[in-house]
């Protein structure tokens, strides 16, 4: 019956293409390329839309409209009352990024539907169609039927993507937030999903739903209603509106990238496209780059966050992780778990952290100035269990202290279970709300908008998701939003060898991710506990990689600032391999993905920014395989040396997952190189011109 169904709704999508629809006024566009089509109707008197690429219905007719609380919505008895078209071409520069320039070329249909009973009342839906996607929003101008505060109650968007198209998604709206292990199955079997949510369908054909330029409003995550039609779900406020706002305004773009294979989202610029541009001025501050700190070794329980005896955030063991960042050319000491708030069950106790306050063990001004002697500086940390209130009531003055004292970026933290962000309101009474709700929205451009005026980055974590604003803030380097590498020291399960390989095609199309790849000790949980009373965790819990894998992850997982996450000793006894970790940059001129398919493998190509150098990254899942890659993004007529760090003949990420080769071999544009890949394997490589 399901799939009778879907037969009807294409059998109208067709007709829609074709305008044979009675009593439907239909609009039509396409992208630059003309390989996307798009059909706006308001067929029975509703709002829809369609997509088509390469003439196949990617999302067949879906519904548009929003409800409110006190006014009249739009929902039916809607009928087209006008529509403008524009075009744009043009480039614009990233401060940093994953590629330095940025084409921003589409077609606009902006398209006005006006109420036929009730009151009288307009919406406008604005599209935008590049040749990688298209991005909608709907504009609701100032008009007498939506006078005073207007509350969204409900968002009736649809995306019918059909219920046999293949789907990898994360639930939305349960304790983790995003950090959940990715599913794979037919969309037909998404209950709930956050964005980017990916697909394919049986053609080949990938696209990806998510929404852009996130500001004063709530996120967006999916949930099924007929098998294979899906609907915004917005994340709600504590006071029972999804959100709340006044006209004019207008909503985040709904985006839909869409490519011929895998490979083509990761290649897409919508998401920044659409997002407005640099809103700070001069960022040169904004510093790229690498950083180690004092984090990992709390995760796997060498040292600790608060004073049981093992506290890991001291001078002295502050001053030697600047040591070894001097030493071998990294920017940053991340040093967590300084301040007052970290003893007993801090996971609850979000109103007693201190965020200008230090433990007595931890000297913020001297260290501030010794790591500036070094070349080196602090990277800050803001802990706050998500009670909100209390860190917003400090975060000047903790900003200011981190101005003084050299911090140039800082982590922020909102550990607390989804729905369990606690604020006070303007009576004094408590509230919780939602990671991804539009209070938590507004919040975050807070702090990343008082963290600028002192020239200090944010890299955020337990955060909202990336929608592309770093594009209008650039200061907003980096966030977490997914399993990182902490699920493979306590995690249960830890991240699965297919983890990665998902990521690339998913988490990562939103934006930078910090994942701190480069764990060198791959058993960790083996080794004898620190202290009697404080053990390991379970042995199982360890990264499912091979050791080249780990330094592959710097390439396919972009972000501007990437962790040395391990601890300095472990470096210290593979110097070989770290040598990779000291040479790959974090800004680049050029991003290429090359090859890949969602779960399985991925091969990303990057050019350093300011640079002929180029560096490669490959990784698979549990499936040992053998990539073979045209050099095709090399500059033509160079030659290069290819430093070489893969995975040896014997590599298996459980039985030896330190077997690595690493060589050299020269290479030129246009030729092919074949990289065997174990088991959760991987490799990276750097590309250093030479004369001939």
């Amino acid at each position: 019956m399901f799939r009778f169904h879907i037969r009807i709704v294409l059998a109208f999508f067709a007709a829609l293409l074709a305008g044979t629809v009675a009593n439907a006024e239909t609009l039509t566009e396409t992208s630059p390329d003309g390989q996307i089509t798009l059909t706006v109707s308001d067929d029975g008197g509703m709002a829809r839309y369609a997509l088509a690429y390469r003439g196949e219905a990617a999302i067949a007719p879906s519904q548009l409209g929003l409800l409110f609380r006190d006014h009249h919505g739009f929902d039916g008895h809607l009928a087209i009352a006008g529509s403008t078209r524009a075009a744009s071409d043009s480039t614009w520069e990233q401060p940093w990024g994953e590629r330095r320039v940025m084409r921003d070329n589409h077609r606009e249909l902006a398209v006005t539907f006006a109420a036929s009973e009730g009151p009288a009342r307009s919406m406008t839906v604005r599209f935008r169609l590049f040749d990688d996607g298209v991005g909608f929003r709907y504009e609701l101008q100032e008009q007498d039927a939506l006078k005073g505060e207007v509350n969204v109650m409900e968002e009736l968007t649809q995306f019918a993507v059909g219920e046999d198209t293949q789907a990898w998604w994360i639930p939305s709206g349960l304790f983790n937030r995003y950090e959940y292990i990715y599913r794979n199955g037919p969309a037909s079997e998404v209950e709930t999903a956050h964005t980017p949510i990916t697909f394919r369908k049986a053609s080949g054909v990938h696209f990806s739903i998510h929404e852009a330029a996130l500001v004063d409003y709530s996120a967006m995550s999916l949930q099924q209603q007929r098998p294979g039609t899906l609907k915004a779900r917005l994340s709600p406020r504590s006071d029972g509106a999804l959100v709340q706002t006044t006209a004019p305004f207008h909503t985040p773009w709904r985006t839909i990238q869409i490519a011929p294979d895998a490979k083509g989202l990761i290649n897409s610029g919508l998401i920044l496209n659409l997002n407005e541009p640099n809103a700070l001025g001069d960022v040169s501050w904004v510093e790229p780059g690498k950083y180690v700190g004092i984090w990992w070794a709390m995760h796997i329980n060498e040292r600790s966050w608060g004073h049981d005896g093992i506290h890991g955030a001291t001078t002295e063991e502050t001053k030697r992780y600047i040591d070894f960042a001097a030493e071998h050319g990294f920017n940053g000491v991340l040093v967590e778990g300084w301040n007052v708030g970290w003893d007993g069950d801090w996971y609850y106790n979000g109103a007693l952290f201190r965020f200008a306050e230090a433990f007595p063990d931890f000297d913020l001004a001297e260290l501030g100035a010794y790591a500036q002697s070094k070349g080196v500086r602090i990277i800050g940390h803001h802990e706050t269990s998500g009670n909100i209130t209390n860190y917003e009531n400090q975060m000047e003055a903790a900003f200011d202290l981190y101005q003084k004292n050299g911090v140039a970026t800082v982590k922020t933290g909102y550990v607390a279970d989804a729905g369990r962000i606690a604020r006070i309101d303007e009576n004094g009474v408590p509230r919780y709300e939602w990671h991804d709700g539009q209070i938590m929205v507004d919040h975050h451009l807070r702090v990343v908008r008082e963290a600028a005026k002192r020239h200090i980055a944010i890299n955020p974590h337990e955060p909202v998701k990336d929608t592309g604003l770093r594009r209008t803030y650039p200061n907003w380097v980096s966030r977490e939003g997914a399993r990182g590498m902490e699920y493979n020291a306590w995690g249960s399960p830890p991240n699965p060898p297919s983890h990665e390989a998902t990521l690339a095609f998913t988490r990562m199309l939103s934006g930078p991710m910090d994942f701190t790849p480069g764990i060198f000790d791959l058993r960790h949980n083996s080794r004898p506990p620190v202290r009697a009373d404080i053990p390991r965790h379970d042995p199982e819990n360890f990264a499912q990689t091979t050791l080249a894998k780990q330094l592959a992850l710097y390439v396919v997982l972009y972000s501007p600032i990437q962790m040395a996450a391990d601890l300095p000793e472990n470096y210290a006894k593979r110097m070989d391999a770290f040598q990779f970790i000291k040479d790959v940059p974090t800004d680049w001129e050029e991003s290429v993905a090359l090859d890949g398919a969602v779960g399985e493998f991925v091969a990303i190509a990057r050019k350093k920014r300011g640079s002929d150098e180029w560096f490669l990254g490959a990784l698979t899942d549990e499936n040992p395989r053998a990539l073979t890659l045209k050099l095709d993004f090399l500059d033509p007529g160079r030659r290069y040396v290819a430093q070489v760090y893969r995975d040896g003949d014997k590599a298996d990420w459980q039985t030896n997952p330190y077997d690595m080769a690493i060589y050299e071999q020269r290479v030129r544009a246009g030729e092919t190189l074949t990289l065997p890949l174990a088991s959760s394997g991987g490799a990276a490589i750097r590309f250093v011109p030479v004369g001939d």
